[in-house]
Parts: structure tokens; sequence; C-alpha cells
């Protein structure tokens, strides 16, 4: 088959103060016309700088190819002056960008972007360049094109702002298109769509797809070979069945092994820490919990409306749904860091809901809350002892230094960090690093409950398993009960003993883990299952999935007048208020 890009021994370094890192060392490979190339690897793994280096979009300084070739339509891009470059991308190669917010102009409408790449490099008229773009918009299954035109980035969902990258990298056709992370950021509904739309586009236009992820179960779906990277280096190469069915290097073995599947059986927990049988009163109580937020011009959001249920102590209740479901706003209603619109929250059969700051300053010694991003919840000017300190000094429970940095050594060495670590800045650590941070500094009052809101979602897949291994490790040792919020069901699955899910500020399924993935009820929570990309090539070949606009456009699944029907024993499904 005949190919259209060749990278031979590629090598790129950064300059670092007085030393250069190598980013990518000596890596060759080739892309053929029509197919997909996957490649996979975790981050600082050097995929990305390959990419970039191909579109020439290096930081320079401090990033520069020190070796190698880059092959296209004949001539070698690594020689390419920008000016020529300018040329190229976006013509004949085009990329979507791991982040749509930060790679659209937020002062320019969605419209004229895609036309902009049109009048540059095709030529044509403003007429026509606004023609092909509402085409464009079409063809990504952006509904009431004309009207979407006139909008700004932040008028549209995460989703709606992946497919309109889509649309302006394949505006001019382009023989080749690199997607960088195009689904990282997305729910697994939202993901599943943009992978088939990237391969309806691909049959269209017979481009070709270099796909870097490092989500092998997207690698299965999407890819007919693969490169796997490490340390800068391509350490394993087949096709797709070669490498899910043969892999032979340790790492590749070990990011196959990362991913959880839901077709696995779910290994059960030690009896002994599930008390959710247990005739005691529930540890969390949530009763007809309501969250509205007043978005003026008498427009009212219902981001969590009137639901209920209890985590007993000792429990892993998961939450899932996509963004926008509610499932974030229930976790910090639950903490009051968003005061409840209605309902009731109880600790322990005590209301939470009407505390004074005072009594909720003490409530939350034993009520925490792990946070999403591990970059933006550690401030970035305080040492590590200072903020997991800084709760030990709000709740008084240090008293010397010594006993204070006693404490904080404790806490690290509890979450797998050597207690050295204590002097350095948050800059200083990988992702997964810290989130065991975040993690210490959660368990520094010696809570009860946690809040773990969507705690893997910035993180690699062998880091989310270490994370989530982590955190099963620490409810084992010190008795913790979890409301575990998250929008990846594998993860979900292997750590929750229950599972509501959420849609549209509503519960519309909740039973037992293994009973919810092995008999779903509701059309919505089934829709989510078959989104989730399953690490088998067979598997993924056999999918066919609906090319729909996500639930930010209507009640797809008609929630807002249903209510919880117990269908079987600790199985609930929301059905209409007539059923």
């Amino acid at each position: 088959m005949e190919s259209i890009l060749q990278v031979s021994h590629l090598s790129v370094s950064f300059e670092a103060r007085d030393r250069e890192v190598a980013a990518v060392r000596d890596v060759s490979f080739e892309v053929r016309k029509g197919e997909t190339l996957g490649i996979v690897g975790e981050s600082g793994s050097g995929k990305s700088v390959t990419a970039r280096s191909i579109m020439r979009l290096l930081p320079s300084p401090p990033a520069y190819i020190n070796g190698g070739e880059i092959w296209f339509a004949g001539t070698n891009l690594a020689e390419y002056s920008e000016k020529q470059m300018e040329g190229i991308r976006g013509k004949d190669i085009g990329m979507i960008f791991q982040d749509p917010m930060t790679s659209l102009n937020p002062t320019m409408k969605i419209g004229e972007q895609i036309s902009e790449s049109l009048i540059k490099h095709l030529k044509v008229s403003r007429q026509e360049a606004k023609q092909q773009a509402l085409e464009m918009l079409k063809l990504v299954g952006i509904r009431h094109a004309e009207l979407r035109y006139h909008q700004y980035p932040h008028e549209f969902s995460g989703g709606m702002r992946q497919r309109v990258m889509i649309a302006i990298a394949l505006a001019c056709r382009p023989a080749l298109l690199i997607a960088d992370e195009p689904t990282t950021a997305l729910d697994v509904t939202i993901q599943a769509q943009i992978l088939s739309l990237m391969k309806s586009m691909q049959e269209r236009f017979g481009t070709s797809i270099i796909l870097i992820t490092h989500d092998l179960g997207v690698v299965a779906g999407m890819c007919d070979r693969v490169l796997v990277m490490k340390d800068g280096e391509i350490v394993e190469r087949g096709t797709t069945e070669e490498i899910f069915d043969h892999a032979r290097h340790p790492y590749t073995l070990k990011l196959l092994n990362s991913l959880p599947r839901l077709d696995e059986q779910k290994v059960p927990k030690p009896a002994a820490t599930i008390i959710s049988g247990s005739p005691a009163k529930p540890l969390i109580e949530v009763k007809a919990l309501k969250q509205y937020f007043d978005l003026g011009k008498g427009r009212v959001l219902k981001a969590v409306n009137d639901i209920s249920f209890h985590i007993h102590e000792g429990e892993t209740l998961g939450v899932v749904g996509e963004s926008g479901s509610g499932k974030s706003t229930t976790g910090r209603a639950i903490l009051r860091l968003h005061q409840p619109t209605g309902g009731e929250v109880l600790y322990q059969g005590m209301s939470v809901n009407h505390l004074s700051s005072k009594e909720m300053k003490t409530m939350r010694r034993y009520m925490q809350m792990i946070f999403q991003d591990p970059y933006a919840s550690l401030s970035p000017r305080l040492k590590i002892a200072d903020i997991i300190g800084e709760a030990l000094d709000v709740h008084r429970l240090a008293g010397s230094r010594a006993e204070r940095k006693k404490r904080i050594e404790e806490l690290l060495d509890l979450v797998g960090l050597d207690p050295v670590f204590a002097e350095r800045y948050p800059h200083e650590f990988s992702g997964g690093q810290r989130q065991r941070i975040g993690i210490a500094r959660a368990l520094a009052v010696n809570p009860k409950f946690i809040v773990c809101d969507e705690p893997l979602s910035a993180l690699d897949v062998s880091i989310q398993a270490q994370v989530v291994g982590l955190l099963e490790d620490l409810q084992q040792r010190l008795g913790l009960t979890y409301l575990f919020i998250a929008h990846d069901l594998s993860m979900v699955k292997r750590i929750s003993d229950r599972v509501a899910v959420m849609y549209m500020g509503k519960i519309v399924e909740l039973a037992e883990s293994e009973e919810l993935y092995a008999n779903p009820q509701h059309a919505y929570t089934k829709s989510l299952l078959d989104a989730i990309p399953v690490p088998d090539p067979k598997i993924e070949s056999r999918k066919k999935r609906e090319l729909v606009e996500g639930p930010w456009e209507e009640d797809r699944y008609h929630v807002e007048n249903s209510r919880l029907v117990e269908v079987s024993k600790g199985h609930w499904v929301a059905l209409p208020l007539e059923a």
C-alpha cells in the first residue's frame, strides 16, 4: 500500500538550562494511504512531540529537531521554513488538538474560523467559503448550522467544540489528519460520537489518520496499526490485532493490563469492608436533594433535581453520567460547597443543611473531597508540607512543629510518596503524584467520608489503576466511605459496590455494581455502556454507534417527570410517573 508519510530516524531535543533533554529518539515509521496509525503511550512518552514535529509546531526554542527526516509528498518537511509550512498546515496536513477550548479563537465566530482556512488555502470567495463551512458543520453532525455558524466557542459544549475542530481540520480535504488525544477530555458517549465521526469522515474523504492516545480501548476500535512509545522511543509496533493478542514488550503488556474491562468479572471486596447490607443507619443519607441555579431572564438550571440515595459505612457508591448530568454538583451540595436549593443531607443521622459556618467547619473534619484536577487544586506557591499541613492547622490537629512534621511525613508515606517530597512544590511532580498529594491532604483530618470528584480524568490509564488501587487500599486500612464520581464506567465498576447513573440532574438507575453492568434497564445506562471502548479489536469491529448530539440539546430520555421504582431487589430504575 502506498505511503503518504515517512518519518526516518527522527530525534527531537529540548534545551533545559545547562543540559539537553531527548524527547524523541531515533523514531521511524510510515503512514499508508487511507489507514489509521495509532501512537500510544503515557504522558512524557514522546507521542505528542512526534506529532508536532511533523507539523513543525515545536516551541523553538527550547525544542528543536536534531536529526532525521520527515518525508511528505516527496519533500522533507524537516527542512521546510516556517513560510513553507504555512502552505502545508491545514491544506495538506490537518490537526485536531487535545483541548478545543484553548485551540479555538474565543474572539472569532465558529463559522469564520472554518472559513478562514478555506479562503487562505483554496482561494475561494467569502460567500463560497461560508457555504463550504456550513456544509462541514452539517457533515460533523451539528444541527442548526446556519445559527451555529454565527456563535462563539463558549456557546458550544466540549463535544461540539471538538466537532468544530474536526470541521476545521478537514475543511480543505487534507491527505493526512493528525488527531492528538482528541477525546481525552470527553465523556464516553461524546467520545464514541467523535470517533464514529472521524471514521465516517475518513471513509468519505479517504484521509489517512495518525491517532495519538493513551487509551487502548480507543485504539482497538479505530486503528489498523499501532506504535507503542516509551521515553521517546518506539518499543513495539504491529497490526492492532498483533499488539492486542500477541504483545511482547513489558511496557505494552503493562498498558494492556492497566485498562479495566467491563466484560471481566469484578474481584469482590473482603466481606468485612462492605457494610451496605447492615441494618444500621447509613453514614450518608441524601433526601430529595435539589440544586438549582438562576441563569437570569427567568431561566433556571435544575443541576440536581430531587434525588435520594444513601451510603453505608465502608461502602463506595459510584456516580456516573455525562458532563452536565449533575454528578459533581451532587458531591459539592453534600459537602455544602453549594448551598442546596432543597432537600436534606444527613451525616450519621444529623442534618448538614442548616449548620452554621462554625459548625460546618467542624463537620468538614469528617467529610472531605478529592478534586478532579491535580494541577489546579494545589497552590503552586506552597510547598507540599504547607498544602497538607494547612488542614492540620485549621482544625488544630497538630500541637508542636515536630508533631506537624511527623504527621505530614506519615501521610505522604501512606499515599506512597517519599516523605522528603514535603519540601518540594507541586510543579515538581507528575500528575499521578499530584493526585496522591491531593489524597494525602484529604486524609490529613482523619475523615470518615470522602467525595472523589473525577479523580482520574487527568491521568494516564496505568496511573489511574495505581490511584484506584491506592483508594481501595486506604479504604481497607482506614475504614473510609466514598462517593466516587466519574464518567469512566470501567474504573467505576472496579471500585464501586453500587452505582448510580445520573442524567440531566436525575438518578435514572441505581443498583449493585455487577447487577447494573450485567443487567442495565434504563435506555441511557445502556447507551453509556455501549459507548465504552473495549480493548479488543474483534469486539470493537462489531460495534455500530449512532452519531447524535449530546443531552445538552434536549431531554432525549424524558426523565423530567419520572420516579425511581425498585424493579428487583436493590435495583432501581427511573420510570414515567404514570407507570
